[in-house]
């Protein structure tokens, strides 16, 4: 029997039906298996574990068969009691499946310390942002005489004089010194008209 022959018979048609049949079944067969196996529909809502901590996390999290796991301690929010989570993801209200993990960040136990930069004779304006930036906050503003307006003269911490790189806790409020300005040429040019 020639190729052609062969293409064109019944034999040939009836290989090809029963070959896409089972091609058919093997891709159903597949796609049960897959669905099955991913548990496809059966999907757990995330609780909130804000404020919560570890162990209540724990608990809530194993009796919606979900696990977790501590990614790292953040800096101290005051907004959050200590060693309480302050961010989980997914986020809450997520639809995740059975066994996913929830990735979880604790608050610490208190401020850490921070070294206080060297603010001496900067301005006032570049001062601040300094502060900001390492998690200080500026606290009492108060004026001496002294020529350069609004530069810092002295750096306090509850009344206590600092010198740069003394550490304090974060979120301290920082006492200024600053100059107020009114020392000038004017006091200067009295002096030179008495001589």
């Amino acid at each position: 029997m020639s190729l052609r022959n062969y293409l064109t018979s019944k034999v040939f048609f009836t290989q090809l039906a029963i070959a896409f049949a089972i091609v058919l079944l093997l891709g159903f067969l597949l796609l049960q298996y897959i669905s099955f196996s991913t548990n496809h529909g059966q999907e757990i809502t995330v609780p909130s574990l804000s404020k919560m901590s570890v162990e209540q996390a724990e608990e809530k999290l194993d009796d919606l068969d979900l696990d977790y796991v501590l990614l790292d301690t953040v800096d101290f929010n005051a907004d959050y009691p200590k060693f309480t989570i302050v961010s989980q993801d997914p986020l809450a209200g997520s639809k995740v499946k059975e066994d996913r993990k929830i990735y979880l960040k604790i608050n610490s136990g208190g401020f850490s310390s921070v070294r206080v930069p060297n603010l001496i004779e900067q301005t006032l304006r570049q001062a601040e942002p300094s502060l900001k930036s390492i998690g200080l906050e500026v606290g009492k503003i108060t004026y001496k005489p002294y020529l350069g307006k609004d530069m810092v003269l002295e750096m306090k911490h509850d009344g206590k004089i600092l010198k740069p790189g003394d550490k304090v806790l974060k979120a301290s409020k920082i006492d200024l010194v600053l100059g107020d300005g009114k020392v000038g040429f004017e006091e200067e040019d009295e002096t030179d008209t008495i001589e």
